[in-house]
């Protein structure tokens, strides 16, 4: 029997979940006023602010009329791993939008920028607030350490793929990095799915065992990734703008730390199943 949940809305979290949702609306709104921009770092910035909206609006909504104590998945796992990537995209948003679309006399687009620092604050204080209080329940896999690193892997690969263009792709080194980067994220995506969905059972074989097979050979594109995409897009880029230079960059900073986040996330994988579950 579904039923209005007060709590939902008066207690501390719920609080900030609706604080997020306005700010988040203020935003979109400060900046969709302004005008379209063509650049794929502001479409980032709109469908961060956009998605972040949607989702915490729909939290709040399913919490207050009860509907997720029916939901066939971990609510409170699925709600501090949003909150955590939430946070990750503030802040990107926080970095990107005043350095790209802001200036002494852009009050709008200020606005915006301080109005997404508060919004970035609100989820990071979620994120604080959950973990720091007990629960008296098992965590999921999103709140633990490798699913904060699957997420990080699919944030990180959402950030190289703002700051691609289609016309970087001339030579087939610069096509085997595209690969990479779009391999490795659509197969973190369906570990976070199956995981979530509790659909890991289902298979014949260990799906821990395949899931550290997989960060190994993903370590492995990254690093090929690391060393083929700045050897290649400085060199085959016909006299870059600053602004074209710096996106090249971006692309090659965050292939290097998604590389550590795969070696890492391999190391701890292997000492899980094999050390930790496998003492003997």
């Amino acid at each position: 029997m579904v039923h209005v949940e007060l709590r939902a809305v008066t207690q501390p979290v719920g609080i900030m979940r609706i604080m997020a949702t306005i700010l988040t609306c203020v935003s979109f709104s400060l900046v969709a006023n302004e005008g379209h921009v063509s650049s794929t770092y502001w479409a980032w910035c709109m469908f961060t602010w956009c998605f972040c909206f949607i989702f915490t609006f729909l939290i709040v909504i399913l919490e207050f009329t009860t509907v997720n104590t029916k939901l066939p998945f971990a609510w409170d796992d699925f709600t501090a791993a949003f909150a955590m990537l939430a946070s990750l995209m503030c802040l990107a948003v926080c970095t990107i939008y005043p350095t790209f679309f802001t200036c002494k006399t852009c009050h709008l687009q200020i606005a915006a920028s301080v109005v997404s620092w508060v919004c970035f604050g609100m989820y990071t204080a979620e994120v604080v607030y959950t973990r720091l209080r007990p629960s008296g329940q098992t965590s999921g896999f999103l709140s633990t350490l490798p699913g904060i690193m699957k997420m990080l892997e699919a944030f990180l690969a959402c950030l190289i793929f703002t700051s691609l263009e289609t016309n970087q792709f001339s030579s087939p080194g610069l096509q085997w990095c595209g690969s990479v980067y779009i391999l490795c994220f659509i197969f973190v995506i369906l570990i976070i799915l199956l995981t979530l969905g509790r659909l890991t059972s289902y298979f014949p074989f260990s799906f821990d065992k395949l899931v550290i097979v997989y960060n190994v050979l993903a370590a492995a594109m990254y690093m090929t990734a690391m060393v083929i995409w700045p050897l290649y897009s400085f060199h085959t880029t016909n006299s870059p703008t600053d602004k074209a230079r710096d996106k090249l960059l971006v692309v090659t900073l965050i292939t290097i730390l998604n590389f550590i986040v795969y070696v890492l996330d391999s190391v701890y994988s292997i000492r899980i199943v094999f050390c930790v579950s496998n003492p003997d």
